[in-house]
């Protein structure tokens, strides 16, 4: 089955009709996405977190406040969507300093003091293991013409594998011209909901017992400057996520068969 049809069979389980569905599925979507960034949580201590504001006892507190900040900014990013807020930088550096907002760290530089917690770009050169990002006064140029990029593709009316490649591409390139000091990956990770959500899509979601996969299709894409090595990872991840949704969904109407539900007590 392909992707528009799983998105049309999913979209047709009106699922935002199921209690809490929707704010299990952020809450799923925060754990994954901070723990691709080194989160300790559970998934469960992420839904007792947000659900009740009870930090899980021994772990670190910073994944704690990584996971309240992003889900924060997920919100924050729903929202700017769903009220069909114009894509622009700024929009991108506010998903990006509430992501840092209780993390973010000060940096010392030549141009002055840079604080992580505010959105601002980089001013200095970052790599990760064996990638070099591009150089920090390329940031606010590369930035500025991928957002005014994605703007006009967005408003273009693009069919429904093409929404999904733009939210795909616009995840890579974020992530490829790296213009925060910390948090790239979960605010590219945002951006690619925002766009979906703009489109009325299902949320994706990037699976953390993937993240070495994730980082090599990043990398191949760069290396072969071909966007089909990271869209088809991430069709995958959606295909997965709404086959699951899907099934989960039809075995909950599945009437019981023999013994049907047995209480434990």
């Amino acid at each position: 089955m392909d992707i528009t049809s799983l998105i049309e069979q999913y979209n047709s389980l009106h699922l935002e009709e199921v209690i809490d569905h929707e704010k299990f599925n952020l809450i799923s979507i925060d754990h994954h996405s901070t723990r691709i960034e080194g989160s300790t949580l559970t998934e469960i201590e992420a839904q007792v977190l947000i659900n009740e504001g009870r930090t899980p006892k021994g772990k670190p507190l910073d994944d704690s406040l990584m996971v309240k900040d992003h889900h924060n900014a997920l919100l924050f990013t729903l929202q700017a969507a769903k009220s069909k807020h114009a894509l622009t930088v700024e929009l991108i550096r506010q998903i990006n300093a509430l992501v840092m907002k209780s993390t973010g760290k000060v940096y010392n530089t030549v141009f002055g003091t840079i604080n992580a917690a505010t959105g601002a770009f980089r001013k200095g050169n970052v790599s990760a293991g064996n990638t070099y990002f591009p150089n920090y006064d390329k940031v606010e140029h590369l930035t500025n013409t991928l957002i005014k990029f994605l703007s006009k593709n967005m408003g273009q009316s693009p069919t429904v594998e093409e929404q999904l490649n733009l939210s795909f591409d616009a995840h890579y390139h974020l992530v490829s011209i790296h213009p925060f000091y910390d948090g790239n990956g979960r605010t590219s990770r945002l951006l690619m909901n925002f766009i979906q959500a703009w489109f009325n899509l299902p949320l994706a979601i990037v699976y953390s017992d993937n993240k070495t996969a994730y980082i090599e299709a990043i990398i191949k894409t760069k290396d072969t400057e071909d966007p089909e090595y990271f869209r088809q990872f991430m069709r995958n991840e959606y295909a997965v996520l709404l086959q699951e949704e899907i099934n989960k969904y039809q075995q909950m109407n599945t009437p019981s068969k023999g013994r049907g539900f047995t209480f434990l007590f």
